[in-house]
């Protein structure tokens, strides 16, 4: 009871509660610097275009309307360029963890004799490129350009998610490796049946900054597919209505020509539509990451310890 007691009077000292309070104060201010451009986001996405250029928006709308979202997912492009960015987004993510969890058990194994020298020539990419011309040229030459494996196979192994992979499974004990091979498992039987279930943290943290980066990239589209409406993405239309709208709003009368490009809807801005796209473009992503939240923290921290 004295040891109780003790803590209780510890915790309840004036220090203790003012580390508290500014514990809480600063984590409430961290939480609303995170959320607030969001949320100002949504709120605007949500208002009425025309009311919306007048300001004072924060995080809830003033006059509330759907017509915004109406005009986005009216365009005829915008289905088709979800469905290839959810498709690039999902094959991406599955072929890249496999492939990059495979390169790291690989470089894991203690008696593999050029894993030194292999990790060191995979670390060099991340300081030295190539560039970018060599690497259009190179895409062109494997005839990628206009297909959709060039969303795919250029990113297929990540030294960084490699490193991370890698770590985790260092930190594995040793013994159950050892029982696998004396059962007769072999080397991708091992892989397939213990590491990979073993290595899901890893695994699913691997996959979230996969799939966000598959999601939002844009740049690809513009370089290799720019010329194939089919294998357009939502990121890619995102960056074109963007352009679309900031030339619109250099201007006083440019709006009105903006609306009248638009097939003469005056329901919208360009600043309701930028707002509405980036809503769409960043929901799914928000959506997905609280269910790999818990695998997220803990394939980051256990990672780095060895057993």
């Amino acid at each position: 009871m004295s040891n109780i007691s003790a803590s209780r009077s510890r915790y309840n000292s004036w220090g203790d509660r003012i580390f508290d309070t500014l514990n809480v104060i600063f984590m409430l201010c961290l939480v609303v610097v995170t959320l607030y451009p969001f949320l100002n986001m949504a709120a605007v996405s949500l208002n009425d275009a025309n009311d919306a250029v007048r300001g004072g928006i924060h995080i809830w709308p003033r006059m509330f309307t759907w017509e915004n979202y109406k005009f986005v997912f009216n365009e005829a492009t915008i289905f088709h360029s979800m469905f290839v960015s959810a498709s690039r987004a999902i094959v991406g993510t599955i072929v890249s963890v496999f492939c990059t969890a495979m390169l790291a058990y690989t470089l894991s194994r203690q008696e593999f004799v050029l894993r030194k020298f292999i990790t060191i020539t995979f670390i060099l990419t991340m300081y030295i490129s190539g560039g970018l011309i060599p690497g259009f040229l190179l895409i062109r030459d494997l005839n990628l350009l206009n297909t959709f494996a060039v969303y795919i196979i250029p990113g297929i192994i990540s030294v960084f998610n490699m490193i991370v992979i890698r770590s985790f499974i260092e930190g594995l004990p040793e013994g159950i490796l050892e029982s696998a091979r004396i059962d007769g498992a072999g080397e991708f039987a091992t892989f397939i049946r213990i590491i990979l279930p073993l290595t899901v943290p890893a695994l699913a943290t691997v996959s979230l900054f996969v799939a966000v980066g598959q999601w939002n990239s844009w740049f690809d589209v513009f370089l290799y597919n720019s010329s194939n409406i089919n294998l357009s993405t939502l990121q890619y239309e995102l960056m074109k209505i963007l352009q679309t709208t900031n030339t619109a709003s250099s201007s006083q009368s440019a709006a009105d020509a903006f609306a009248g490009a638009m097939g003469g809807v005056t329901a919208v801005t360009p600043t309701s539509i930028r707002a509405t796209m980036t809503i769409v473009a960043s929901l799914p992503i928000i959506l997905v990451y609280p269910f790999l939240q818990k695998y997220f923290v803990k394939g980051m921290t256990v990672g780095g310890v060895k057993g």
